[in-house]
């Protein structure tokens, strides 16, 4: 079913397709879910544990970067051919999010709370605090260069994240 909706998105997330997609029936998969909803909570946890696998191929558990180094970092593990169909599928739900839908809006709450924990654990930087705060400010440049990347603006992007690695100290344009 990740496979599925990674495919062919939130659009399809309904009993039927999803079913099919796993050679079962509507019915069937209600069974083993008490709901829709948690059928696609679980689906969408499945998706979010592959993708950390993945950045954790692109940046080993136990790497620890200056945050403009980790921004980069990120940003091209997301923005690779592998990674595209888990970032579409995220804007779609963070899409649904802002329109108040849950399960959405607290499935996504967590994917985001996830994401935070694997940055905070690849971050080198001395305070818990400084490790807050840059946690927010990589979060909010990935987040907006996806979306900018999203509408066709992959210029804008990439620019967006070096400017924010020069922010930081690290890089230079």
């Amino acid at each position: 079913m990740a496979d599925h909706l990674l495919e062919h998105g939130m659009a399809a997330a309904s009993l039927r397709p999803l079913a099919t997609a796993v050679g079962t029936s509507d019915r069937m998969l209600l069974y083993y879910f008490a709901s829709k909803d948690e059928l696609v909570a679980a689906t969408l946890e499945r998706v979010a544990g592959r993708l950390t696998v993945i950045l954790d191929r692109a940046i080993p558990t136990g790497t620890r970067l200056p945050p403009p180094e980790l921004l980069l970092a990120i940003w091209s593990a997301v923005g690779s051919v592998e990674l595209r169909p888990y970032m579409r599928l995220w804007l779609e739900l963070a899409a649904a999010s802002a329109r108040g839908r849950e399960p959405q809006r607290a499935i996504a709450a967590a994917i985001t709370d996830g994401f935070v924990r694997w940055t905070g654990d690849h971050l080198f930087v001395d305070r818990r605090a400084d490790r807050e705060r840059a946690c927010a400010s990589l979060l909010a440049t990935v987040e907006g260069a996806l979306f900018l990347d999203a509408i066709g603006r992959r210029d804008l992007a990439d620019m967006a994240v070096r400017n924010g690695a020069v922010a930081d100290g690290a890089a230079r344009p």
